[in-house]
């Protein structure tokens, strides 16, 4: 009898962690979304992706190399391998951008630490020959060198010390810092690496949450635990401002800094990742993105699904008590969104989401952190 009671004791205390699946009276119960739906929408999007791909392995060119990078990403985290040719000439394709400097990013653009950081995601993903070390490697110290820090003559009281921007000496805001964060943990960075410990002085300035970790002006005017894109604050950001003069939260920036977070080490019992889960609970849905509307939509997808996924949570329990399979729910609307071809577009065009290729690449993403979880 004891022995069976410890059993059930080891069964519910792992069930309020992250657990596969847990008993509800004598049936177990498992999380995520039906296999048959999230296969068929995960294939639906490949076969999109192959019709899309350009004789070259690019995707989306004239934006960049990051759809490419994003899509192959995807494929690779959908079971697709190195070897797979539609995989092969996007990594072909890729690699060419290798530029003497170690970014790896197109000749010109505005955006070379945003795409560097995608790539070297994908790039440490394909790795399993090792080939792609020395480029991996160099574009790790690229990306070093761009954070803002002691080596651009910024110093810890500057309002954007450990932040990155979309290129060296550009404003650094969260979400080009998340990125950095994500490339450098996929290079093998701990938590403890000193440039994440940086970002996260970044990350939490961030946050609209007045503590010692943010004492910007803007903290204390909401200080509702979301976060907003820069705490360096310059006259494009004014239609983000809240009447009391701070910085309004949303969903796609809080995400990133939940995850960016727990990347830099912080647990859940830390007062800013407290304050995050408040936020999500209060604002969970998955019909907008929460203070953006339809803006940013496929990117706030990708970084929701990512991040409950580093958070280690099956469920999210709204502010209304209601319960949220969070896996479930999210292929599902995916799956209602999903064009016939296979493909998803955004009707709003910011951020570049009008692009099929761009939103399509971040819905497989996401769905790759959906994958049904196995009894």
């Amino acid at each position: 009898m004891r022995t069976l009671l410890l059993v059930a004791i080891t069964i519910v205390g792992s069930c309020l962690v992250a657990p596969p699946s847990c008993l509800v009276g004598d049936e177990a119960r498992f999380f995520g979304p039906d296999p048959q739906l999230h296969q068929k929408t995960v294939d639906r999007a490949i076969q999109f992706l192959a019709v899309r791909q350009l004789q070259d392995g690019s995707l989306s060119p004239r934006i960049g190399i990051g759809p490419t990078a994003l899509a192959t990403l995807g494929l690779l985290r959908s079971g697709r391998t190195p070897a797979d040719p539609q995989v092969a000439k996007s990594l072909d394709y890729l690699v060419e951008y290798v530029q003497e400097s170690g970014g790896i990013h197109m000749p010109g653009t505005r955006i070379p630490n945003y795409e560097t950081c995608i790539v070297v995601v994908c790039l440490q993903e394909a790795n399993r020959d090792g080939r792609f070390d020395e480029a991996i490697r160099r574009a790790e110290g690229f990306l070093r060198k761009g954070q803002w820090d002691e080596g651009e003559n910024k110093h810890s009281a500057d309002f954007g010390y450990g932040g990155a921007g979309y290129g060296r000496g550009s404003r650094p805001d969260l979400s080009n810092t998340a990125y950095l964060i994500d490339a450098l943990r996929a290079c093998g960075a701990s938590a403890n690496d000193e440039a994440i410990q940086k970002a996260l002085t970044f990350v939490s300035r961030c946050q609209n949450l007045e503590s010692e970790h943010n004492t910007t002006p803007f903290a204390a005017r909401i200080n509702d635990g979301g976060f907003y894109y820069t705490c360096m604050h310059s006259r494009q950001d004014s239609p983000r401002e809240t009447p009391q003069g701070g910085l309004r939260s949303y969903a796609s920036m809080t995400y990133s800094g939940l995850k960016s977070m727990i990347y830099a080490g912080l647990t859940q019992d830390d007062p800013r990742v407290k304050a995050a889960i408040d936020w999500i609970r209060k604002n969970y849905d998955l019909k907008s993105n929460p203070g953006m509307g339809e803006a940013g939509l496929y990117y706030y997808y990708h970084t929701f699904a990512k991040a409950l996924n580093a958070f280690g949570v099956d469920e999210i329990e709204d502010a209304d008590g209601v319960k949220h399979d969070w896996r479930r729910e999210l292929t599902e609307e995916l799956a209602a969104r999903q064009q016939p071809d296979g493909s998803w577009v955004n009707e709003n065009p910011r951020w570049m989401e009008g692009d099929p290729g761009l939103a399509t690449a971040f819905a497989l993403l996401a769905l790759s952190y959906c994958q049904p979880r196995a009894p």
